[in-house]
């Protein structure tokens, strides 16, 4: 008892040093024992080299941690850490029901990139695009920048992010020149453990409740909306296509279910599937699912121009993908959103909507507002 809450209270920030906590696990590593290197061979062999060379070193069971990025393209955070301390999972110790400390009061400067006015135009054009059938769905997402007038406390802000979604995916590792990616995602991209693998796509969202009655309609419309049941199935089905070269079984469920975050009901479904081939890692798998159409859009090449005609910002690590991986393939890879990037004192945080024909301006910059608050309230920037 309290070992994966004792891991989360020990995260410091310092170079070198992530934490990773999942349904199955806690990881809080520390050093670098060697990076993966930035080349043009692809990333699962870079990864594999850089590992097999780890454990000929004398590494005893090498992992790799961090992140990649929205583009396969851009920039992949990932290192061999020189310690690794592992346990159980945080929703499994009974102290991560403790509070967390409280946020200090602080003097936030706030910058939306773009502003609401714009990112409404930005998704008002899509939806005239979609129309036309230039494309079926994309996701479109903004940026708020904040400043603070202190050194930010991101240890704080990740026990916060921990204790309010324990059974979520909460993160935070090096992304590079001295800034840290932090965040509770609740999205498995893509778990492998021996042949078995997983995947948890979430698309089709509704902003919770404070009241019992309403978060309880909210999430019974959720299950009928047409319109979110469509986003959906845009996402399984590409899952399902993605994944079936490599399984040998694929089980793929008829309905979505729900699942809940403190802040959002989200359609969700499990899908499992059988390797033929034990040699795909779950990076490997992973980085064939990336980028979704949860992130994205759907055709992919059509909906990354679209992104990249509207949203004045490059995404950098956001929308991309977190987790770990070892040496004999098996690994955890999770869908980055519910995050910022941090240094000292300023946070760029992320959130996007899924656009299709049936959406409204309106109503995705709503979605984006609630999701923000999954950080924001960590962070303790005030409603």
């Amino acid at each position: 008892m309290g070992a994966a809450s004792g891991l989360l209270g020990q995260y410091r920030a310092a170079p070198g040093e992530a934490f990773f906590a999942s349904p199955t696990r806690t990881l809080l590593t520390s050093g670098v024992h060697a990076r993966v290197p930035q080349d043009g061979r692809p990333l699962p062999v870079r990864v594999a080299e850089t590992l097999a060379r780890a454990r000929r070193a004398g590494v005893e069971r090498p992992l790799v941690v961090g992140a990649l990025g929205f583009d396969h393209d851009a920039r992949a955070e990932l290192a061999v850490p020189a310690r690794v301390r592992a346990t159980g999972a945080l929703r499994d110790d009974p102290l991560i029901a403790l509070p967390a400390p409280p946020a200090e009061r602080t003097d936030w400067r706030v910058r939306p990139v773009p502003e609401p006015a714009g990112y409404g135009a930005g998704v008002a054009a899509a939806v005239e695009r979609l129309r036309a059938r230039e494309l079926s769905k994309v996701v479109l997402a903004r940026t708020l920048e904040l400043t603070s007038g202190a050194p930010l406390d991101l240890p704080a802000v990740l026990q916060r992010l921990a204790r309010r979604d324990p059974g979520g995916y909460t993160f935070a590792v090096p992304s590079g020149g001295g800034r840290t990616l932090i965040g509770a995602s609740p999205e498995l991209l893509l778990s492998r453990r021996g042949t078995a693998v997983l995947a948890n796509p979430l698309a089709g969202s509704v902003p919770r409740s404070a009241d019992l009655g309403e978060d309880v309609r909210r999430a019974a419309a959720l299950l009928e909306s047409p319109k979110d049941l469509h986003e959906h199935a845009v996402v399984v089905d590409a899952i399902r296509t993605a994944l079936a070269p490599y399984c040998r079984t694929l089980d793929v469920p008829a309905r979505p279910t729900l699942v809940r975050t403190a802040a959002m009901w989200h359609l969700a479904t499990t899908i499992t599937g059988e390797l033929a081939d034990p040699a795909a890692s779950a990076l490997e798998l992973a980085a064939a699912l990336h980028p979704t159409p949860a992130v994205c859009g759907t055709p992919t090449p059509v909906a990354r121009r679209v992104i990249g005609e509207t949203e004045p910002f490059d995404r950098g690590l956001y929308a991309g993908m977190v987790g770990w991986g070892d040496a004999d393939g098996d690994g955890e890879w999770v869908v980055t959103i519910r995050c910022a990037e941090a240094d000292d004192r300023t946070l760029r945080v992320f959130a996007g909507a899924g656009v299709v024909a049936q959406s409204r301006p309106e109503a995705e910059l709503a979605e984006t507002e609630a999701k923000f608050r999954t950080f924001l309230d960590a962070a303790g920037v005030p409603r």
